[in-house]
């Protein structure tokens, strides 16, 4: 952990972290007003659905809806509509909610590396170009975020701090973020372990205390499952779908077939489960390397869910120059960001926080891969290769002399150039510089 007086916000410091939120906060908010016209497509329109369903309901949690997906963004949007705010005035919503990532990630870069990253890290979540795309489209990804690294700043302050109310924060914000995004709820035992195993005699309590909010924030939707369809169902039925999807050696369009076979939302659950590992287990021994050659150049890949937004025809006559302008303004800051912590993790220094950042990203990666990737995947732990990066700036005294080890950072290197490969062709096909990739079905923007 960096000194104390370093983490503690001085007033300058206070200053320069309101003006990054602020800056942060107007750029989305810049975004949402100027953004061309453009109409929600694919899952958007699937979390659209609840501006109806939810109100029909009553806003009762004992409907059918939601089971598939977990609640809380659901009922944000109908909540939302409900106090007679429009499209327009979510995405506004939104914009705010997506501007407080910014100083979640300035604290804890501020902790892990200290001042100068810190101010580094925030002026790059401010203004992250996929970030602010996200928070003007309707993915739960913009909520999400800012919810589950709140969480991580509040056990970072709890383990150095003592403080019980960060831990029940902790506990509050990690329980929302898994009602938000169940992916979650497979994380939450590693930075929970990591405040248990702390020097302070006092951070296994706070350990306890974190995840026992977090399951009783948790717990009334479990149990609602539960009353409405006698199963025991943590958060949602989502995960069983993707855990087949991700490990079927067969057509997608043949999964849902035999999917949408089984009749009931809980026997379409359990059966997917049952296939998925089944699965698993029948390409042993070789399945986790499998699914990293598979999995990994997805999660990694140079796309961008904006990208595949034009390609989808989701704005209205997109040029081919106009595609090519939006590709470098979505993939030169990933590529800059993905080859900046690739060099500072190869120098990283072995702290607790670093562990703790690491963990994080391993293991949302790790779940990924073994069901299956996406570009808008590595989203939640963007934040993480963020903080690294900009830890290159501090090369003040707490980092003098230290450099990078060189047999680490040609391994990673080497590894991410591999994972780029297949991406790099297809994005050549998309901006009309070779035949385009024909899996996409899409119209090419580019000729």
């Amino acid at each position: 952990m960096t000194q104390i007086s370093e983490t503690v916000p001085t007033a300058p410091r206070r200053r320069i972290l309101v003006s990054l939120w602020a800056l942060g906060a107007l750029l989305r908010l810049l975004f949402v007003g100027l953004e061309p016209e453009t109409s929600p497509v694919a899952d958007e329109t699937m979390w659209l659905m609840a501006l109806s369903r939810i109100p029909a309901a009553h806003f009762s949690p004992f409907s059918n809806y939601p089971i598939f997906h977990p609640p809380l963004y659901p009922y944000f949007l109908a909540t939302l509509q409900a106090l007679g705010a429009g499209l327009l005035a979510t995405k506004l919503v939104q914009a705010l909610i997506g501007s407080l990532l910014v100083p979640a990630i300035f604290r804890i870069a501020l902790r892990v590396f200290g001042p100068r990253a810190a101010v580094v890290a925030g002026l790059i979540v401010a203004g992250y170009p996929d970030l602010i795309w996200y928070s003007a489209h309707f993915w739960c990804e913009t909520l999400f975020l800012s919810l589950f690294w709140w969480a991580i700043e509040r056990v970072m302050a709890a383990e150095e701090t003592s403080s019980r109310r960060a831990a029940v924060m902790a506990g509050l914000l990690f329980g929302l973020a898994v009602l938000t995004r169940e992916t979650l709820l497979y994380v939450i035992p590693f930075p929970v372990l990591w405040l248990a195993v702390s020097k302070s005699r006092s951070c296994g309590a706070l350990a306890a205390l974190t995840l026992t909010v977090a399951l009783l924030v948790i717990a009334p939707w479990t149990l609602r499952n539960w009353i409405q369809f006698h199963a025991f169902i943590p958060v949602s039925t989502g995960g069983g779908l993707n855990l087949y999807q991700g490990n079927a050696e067969i057509p997608r369009g043949e999964v849902y077939n035999e999917y949408y076979a089984n009749e009931g939302k809980v026997d379409q659950f359990r059966w997917a489960r049952a296939e998925g590992i089944k699965a698993i287990l029948r390409r042993q021994p070789g399945w986790l390397f499998e699914k990293i050659r598979d999995e990994a150049p997805r999660l990694a890949e140079l796309d961008s869910l904006a990208l595949i937004h034009l390609r989808r025809g989701a704005y209205q006559n997109p040029t081919c120059g106009g595609y090519r302008a939006v590709a470098g303004v979505v993939l030169v800051p990933w590529i800059l960001v993905a080859l900046g912590s690739v060099l500072a993790l190869s120098r990283a220094p072995a702290t607790r926080p670093v562990a703790l950042l690491i963990a994080i990203l391993v293991v949302y990666l790790l779940l990924h891969i073994a069901t299956h990737g996406f570009s808008r995947y590595r989203l939640p732990v963007v934040p993480v290769l963020i903080v690294f990066a900009a830890s290159l700036v501090s090369v003040g005294r707490a980092r003098a002399g230290r450099r990078a080890r060189p047999a680490i950072l040609v391994a990673m290197a080497f590894a991410l150039g591999l994972l780029w490969m297949p991406s790099f062709r297809d994005q050549l096909g998309h901006l009309g510089f070779a035949p385009p990739p024909t899996y996409e079905g899409f119209a090419r923007v580019c000729p």
